[in-house]
């Protein structure tokens, strides 16, 4: 007695054209997809790859170097001069990325830029653009103000929570 739902004989199973799942796999890799699945006369094939993501490499400014304070000699032992307080901190307020993306400091290529330093800025005013995910996301002003500095370059990547400009 035979079951009807026993699984089909090995057999009888369609081969499998290897160069139709490379062929899948090129199209795969030239387009850029995750995977895809194609069905024809009752052969179903579903290639699929991981992506990863490779490691991004950002080119950030260096902070500016201070000279070390000069060695007194031993017989004059006169306290070391303090160390000065990071300028951002010290000129005002910094407006932070609230996320990963790219900073734009214009609302588009050849335009002239949201703000320049000096500027006098309104509470909610435009400072520049971080683009997401292809979306341009507006930064506004906290609060109103005189922006001191500018601490991106146009078209330069940025990190959640990294300072972009400081208003005073």
């Amino acid at each position: 007695m035979s079951n009807p739902k026993a699984p089909a004989d090995p057999v009888e199973a369609p081969a499998i054209d290897a160069r139709l799942v490379r062929k899948l796999a090129d199209i795969l890799k030239d387009t850029g997809l995750s995977e895809i699945e194609v069905e024809h006369a009752g052969l179903k094939i579903r290639v699929a790859r991981e992506l990863t993501a490779a490691p991004v490499n950002y080119v950030q400014a260096a902070a500016p170097a201070y000279a070390p304070a000069p060695v007194a000699a031993p017989a004059a032992a006169a306290p070391a001069p303090a160390v000065e307080a990071a300028p951002a901190a010290a000129r005002g307020d910094a407006v932070k990325s609230p996320m990963v993306g790219t900073a734009y400091l214009s609302p588009q290529p050849g335009a002239d830029a949201f703000i320049k330093v000096g500027d006098t800025v309104s509470a909610g005013q435009t400072l520049l653009i971080v683009e997401a995910m292809k979306t341009m996301n507006p930064i506004a002003a906290p609060k109103a103000g005189k922006v001191v500095e500018i601490l991106v370059a146009d078209a330069q990547p940025v990190e959640f929570g990294e300072p972009l400009v400081v208003i005073e």
